[in-house]
């Protein structure tokens, strides 16, 4: 693929690419002012062969001379690896949240929602959007309290789980007593590891400059647990991905988007498409600052 055009001063190139877990489809698109041009869709294994793959394609069907940008999403996990492969190589990376692109996929007018079609306007979002910033990955400290406050939220579904079985137990007719022996034993265990990574979590705060007093402060507030602000700072690397509140918001998946048209209003509620951890960990803010205000 080449561009139609004589690429000028305001050419831009720009890589986009749509994570999956087991493969990622890249899309290379060229614009400059209303022209612009595409590759068509590659698909690339989500492995350092396929990495490797990519960079060479990339480079092979860009026009020499002018800079590559590299985006996408966070999605999940499965992005990181790539990014960091091409921040290695002193590449222009940019991850940008879901939100962002699904703006621009609208007021561009696509409507499709495909593999293919994501890398597409990732990519145009790219040359179009000269305001978005390099992507440095995380602080080590943020990718673990990460993944200790993950290991909290799933190990407490776990007990949950546990739990209701238990009761259960407790109301049928005839439980057996090696069982419910069985249960406590699990939820005492349970109960063993929270402790020790909390504490685990706690030291780890100790070692960031100035974190472990910020925490502290927050948790002041009435409702708000420590576990909570961790999870938050974690999952936002500390902030560094977030501006504003309302960016926080949909990063979250707590915004809530209108669908009004004419008379019809329809009754709103929040989207839903965001972060699902940080959406947990704040679930219970309102009901404990409710709780307070009741006392």
């Amino acid at each position: 693929m080449k561009p139609n055009f004589e690429p000028g001063k305001w050419f831009m190139q720009c890589v986009g690419i749509d994570i999956a877990k087991g493969t990622f489809t890249a899309c290379l698109c060229m614009y400059e002012f209303d022209q612009g041009c595409s590759t068509a869709p590659v698909v690339f294994n989500n492995d350092k062969t396929g990495f490797n793959q990519f960079v060479k394609w990339s480079r092979k069907e860009a026009l020499k001379g002018y800079p590559i940008r590299y985006v996408m999403e966070p999605t999940g996990v499965y992005y990181e690896q790539l990014a960091a492969h091409l921040n290695k190589l002193g590449l222009d990376v940019c991850v940008v949240l879901p939100n962002k692109a699904r703006e621009f996929a609208k007021y561009e007018g696509i409507l499709t929602k495909t593999d293919d079609m994501d890398a597409y306007t990732l990519g145009m979002l790219g040359c179009l959007d000269k305001r978005l910033k390099p992507w440095a990955p995380p602080s080590p400290i943020y990718r673990e309290l990460r993944q200790m406050t993950r290991f909290v939220a799933d190990i407490n579904k776990v007990k949950t789980q546990l739990r209701n079985h238990l009761e259960a137990l407790a109301h049928s007719e005839i439980a057996e007593k090696s069982i419910v022996k069985h249960y406590n034993k699990l939820i005492n265990e349970i109960d063993k590891q929270l402790d020790s990574n909390q504490k685990a979590i706690r030291e780890k705060i100790k070692q960031e400059p100035g974190l472990s007093e910020r925490i502290d402060r927050i948790t002041t507030i009435n409702g708000i647990g420590f576990m909570t602000v961790v999870t938050v700072v974690a999952e936002t690397n500390g902030f560094a991905l977030i501006t504003n509140r309302k960016q926080l918001a949909r990063y979250a998946g707590l915004d809530v988007p209108a669908h009004q048209s004419g008379p019809v209003d329809p009754k709103r509620h929040i989207s839903k498409q965001g972060n699902v951890h940080i959406r947990t960990a704040l679930y219970f803010l309102p009901l404990s600052a409710l709780s307070v205000i009741l006392r």
